[in-house]
């Protein structure tokens, strides 16, 4: 193949009011802005179809001559000028975050993600964290706040999935043509490429730096596939997760330290940064590496402001599912780093090791994230219970309900999944602003005034094009294996656009149990094929290029679908992607999850046929924990936890089968006169109101914003100040702290109440000595509550404790009270942990002392890794 000896760029000529059109192409606001898709597919629907939504390519493509006709087009320049208006006040209006925090006047937060699920034009996601990440976002623009994204740009992204005769998986890897996306790459004055350098061993690794613009957030993707670097070097970003271990060791470091050098390579000084997963952990080490080398800090100083300014959320609730690396590799990568930066190779890995002194552990990302940061949360409330019990081995002296790892469920950006039938039926009913502030409980309210009959036929207009959709892709599907004309001419006619229609789609994951239905495959067959109450099945999904187990799920779906008997009512579409979720969650009637619980961190499929007029049927797992009520949808099972995974899947699959045949069929197909199931529609009503309002990345976004950028932006500050001045003294009253804290004892607790009546509050005394600090360097805290039969407080409360004198002897007493709200017997333990004023995480030491805890005669040797830094 002949290699170019050099490059030239064609681009669309777009002069006089059509000019408009560039802006509008490469600002990603077009994604949930209907009114600018429908611009560009009045200007060509045909081309817009074929570039897969692509606006710039369309743009690039289109004759001059269609060109010229619509600059003569008053209709058309008139809905151009609204269009292009309609962004330029997007950008001007008043907003959440300036209104709450006030105006900053460059980006504060840096969003790191390894994956960005935007559009189908820019396929650089996989599933589910991808489209998180760009729904986090979009919801931050909405919303104003100072924030960038940092990723990479995959020359091939994620793979392209096809099914052999056979129905198993197979992949392709189209090239992404980067200048015929809507991105652009940075530059200099002079029209260079602006690069971002990492050191590798024995060579620097370039990265071109290319900006998305997302509404309001610019999301800026780093790239290796330049000419500076060598051939290998320019495949470390070919692929999304393709590679080996050592080339995702290559991108997670392209991603972290070549993130954090991108931005202030583009003059960005941010002071907070967000981890979204583990994969962009190394994110902190070159802030620690930076801030040693610029303000003359120690590694103990630098990790105290780099934890203070750090975020992480973790999605993954098995230890299997976290990246983890050969320390040979890590030392390999990073160790020149780490000598110029005086960090030794053990003290660097021990930040990513449960015990810290074993030297053959794997280097865990996710625990070095947590290791590096002073705020960590799941993704549910059940996932952060997991996740603090998945993790308490890190924290062993704190009970696992204390772990700091806290949660904010996920949500959807509503505007980027709601169809747009749907979304002029809500403007009509609960007001032209809605989608503003979807959090608002009061206007979701206003569902109720929708009535039945015109909120069912635009849900029943939207099915009837997942059908047709789901027909034409069908037939795509089925030529491009060479199927037979009587294969295609059926495929003209699956699926009932009456049918109640059940759409399953994610990754196809062997936890995520695809095929749960297939358990009983004549009872199956028989509520498919029930002519008075028919019922249809939609799937989509892809496997991981290395999971078997998830592919043998797909051809088992597969080789059930060429029954002749249900072969019209059970259908796999190819190819997953964000066109094909829209179609499905804008069109099904109900949502299936049957993932093994507690594998679900969150999930957010589900969340998203809930605005389109869909129901959910799930595992009590993720997300649903939270939604779940009788109104709003189906549960299987009721939460329970099994060890043995082939009795799970029997009970849950017939609890499956029996809420389909005894309760969700049945109210489907209940309809009076005039054919409208109203109970169902109820159902509809009910989860729109209650669940609309909480899972949307509006109230996410806010809640991530109030309880950790903004918390971590005047933590930054305030450490930063004065040349780092509160930073070195914190780091020099936490060495005080390890250094005596042996010496800490509680000696006594005592109370002289052992029985009062509800309302009061019982008093108890301790003694403390404290060996050197002072009482302003610890709490002294009554953890309290109802005991169990084990005489456990479970789900206890703590309450700080008053120091109210000392005596010769050196001890210090204190006082505190427990508030008795419940009759009952309660129980009560006194605790003593250090204090300042500046930590953020005051678990952070891991030095918690309980009442009758023995004093150590040795050092104490639970933060070895702290000590040597």
């Amino acid at each position: 193949m002949t290699k170019a000896f050099d490059t030239f760029r064609i681009k669309a000529r777009l002069t006089g009011d059509l000019a408009a059109l560039e802006e509008l192409a490469y600002n990603l606001r077009w994604s949930w802005n209907p009114e600018t898709i429908d611009l560009f597919r009045r200007l060509d629907s045909d081309l817009w179809n074929s570039t897969r939504h692509n606006p710039v390519k369309m743009l690039g493509n289109i004759s001059q001559e269609k060109l010229s006709r619509a600059a003569g087009d008053d209709a058309f320049i008139a809905l151009l000028n609204r269009v292009h208006k309609d962004l330029l006040d997007y950008f001007s209006s008043p907003n959440w975050f300036e209104a709450k925090y006030g105006k900053f006047e460059s980006p504060k937060i840096a969003y790191f993600s390894m994956e960005y699920g935007l559009t189908e034009c820019l396929p650089i996601y996989s599933g589910g964290l991808g489209v998180l990440s760009a729904d986090h976002l979009k919801a931050a623009s909405d919303l104003g706040l100072p924030l960038v994204g940092i990723g990479l740009l995959y020359q091939q992204g994620y793979f392209q999935q096809y099914l052999n005769a056979d129905g198993w998986q197979q992949e392709r890897y189209p090239f992404n043509d980067f200048y015929n996306l809507p991105i652009r790459l940075e530059t200099d004055d002079s029209g260079n490429p602006i690069l971002a350098e990492i050191q590798f061993p024995g060579r620097m690794v370039y990265c071109r730096i290319w900006r998305a613009q997302v509404g309001r957030v610019p999301l800026y993707l780093l790239d290796t596939n330049v000419p500076e670097n060598n051939e290998a070097d320019r495949k470390i970003t070919y692929q999304l997760y393709g590679g080996d271990k050592e080339n995702r060791l290559k991108q997670e470091m392209v991603l972290g330290i070549g993130g954090m050098r991108a931005l202030r390579s583009l003059g960005l000084h941010v002071r907070v940064c967000h981890m979204n997963e583990g994969h962009a952990a190394f994110m902190a080490f070159e802030r620690i590496r930076h801030r040693k080398e610029k303000n003359n800090m120690t590694t103990y100083e630098a990790l105290q402001v780099v934890q203070s300014g750090t975020i992480f959320t973790t999605h993954t609730p098995v230890p299997a599912g976290i990246d983890q690396f050969e320390p040979s590799m890590v030392e390999r990568y990073l160790g020149h780093y780490l000598a110029k930066a005086g960090i030794g190779n053990n003290e660097f890995l021990a930040l990513g090791r449960r015990n810290p002194d074993d030297n053959t552990e794997l280097f865990n990302m996710a625990l070095f994230a947590l290791r590096t940061t002073a705020f960590a949360n799941g993704v549910s409330r059940l996932h952060g219970q997991v996740s603090r019990n998945m993790w308490h081995s890190i924290w062993p002296n704190i009970p696992p309900e204390e772990v700091p790892i806290s949660h904010i469920t996920n949500g959807i950006h509503t505007r980027s999944w709601i169809s747009h039938e749907m979304l002029e039926l809500f403007s009509r009913y609960l007001g032209p602003n809605w989608s503003r502030n979807p959090v608002d409980h009061t206007v979701w309210q206003r569902v109720e005034e929708i009535p039945d009959v015109e909120l069912w036929r635009v849900h029943e207009r939207r099915r009837d094009r997942l059908i047709a959709f789901t027909r034409k892709r069908l037939v795509e599907q089925l030529k491009s294996r060479g199927a037979g004309s009587w294969e295609l001419d059926g495929a003209h006619e699956v699926l009932n656009p009456e049918a109640l229609t059940i759409g399953f789609a994610r990754r196809f994951a062997t936890y995520k149990r695809a095929t749960l239905l297939l358990k009983d495959p004549e009872r199956l067959k028989r509520i498919l094929t029930n002519p008075k109450q028919p019922i249809q099945f939609i799937f989509a999904g892809k496997a991981h290029p290395h999971d078997n187990g998830g592919k043998e799920l797909i051809k088992e779906l597969i080789h059930f679908t060429r029954d002749n008997g249900i072969r019209g009512h059970f259908v796999f579409l190819e190819n997953y992607d964000l066109n094909v979720a829209r179609y499905l969650v804008q069109g099904v009637d109900v949502w299936l999850n049957t993932p093994r619980r507690p594998l679900e961190a969150s999930g957010t499929s589900g969340m998203k046929v809930i605005p389109n007029g869909g129901l959910n049927l799930s595992v009590l797992d993720g997300w649903w924990c939270e939604g779940y009520y009788p109104e709003t949808g189906w549960s299987i099972g009721a939460g329970e936890n099994y060890s043995d995974a082939e009795y799970q899947d029997e009970v849950e699959s017939k609890a499956l089968f029996d809420i389909l045949e005894n309760e969700m069929i049945p109210l489907y197909y209940e309809r009076g006169r005039d054919d409208l199931p109203r109970k169902w529609i109820a159902k509809i009503k009910s989860s729109m109101m209650t669940l609309g309002p909480k899972f949307n990345t509006t109230r996410m976004v806010q809640e991530y914003a109030e309880q950790f950028y903004m918390k971590a932006h005047a933590s930054w500050k305030d450490l930063s100040a004065d040349d780092f001045a509160r930073t070195r003294n914190l780091a020099s009253w936490k060495k005080y702290i390890l250094d005596h804290w042996n010496n800490v004892e509680l000696t006594d607790a005592r109370s002289d109440q052992k029985e009062g009546d509800v309302g009061i509050a019982i008093k108890i005394e301790a003694g403390v000595r404290l060996g050197g600090l002072k009482p302003e360097d610890v709490a002294v805290q009554i953890c309290s509550g109802p005991i169990d039969p084990d005489n456990n407080i479970p789900g206890g409360s703590a309450e700080n404790m008053s120091c109210k004198s000392k005596a010769e002897d050196g001890t210090y007493y204190y006082e505190g009270f427990i508030p008795c709200s419940e009759s009952g017997l309660y129980g009560y333990s006194i605790r003593i942990l250090p204090y300042h004023a500046d930590m953020v995480d005051h678990f952070g030491l891991d030095l918690l002392r309980w009442i009758n805890e023995k004093v150590r005669e040795k050092p104490i040797q639970t933060q070895p890794i702290y000590q040597a830094l």
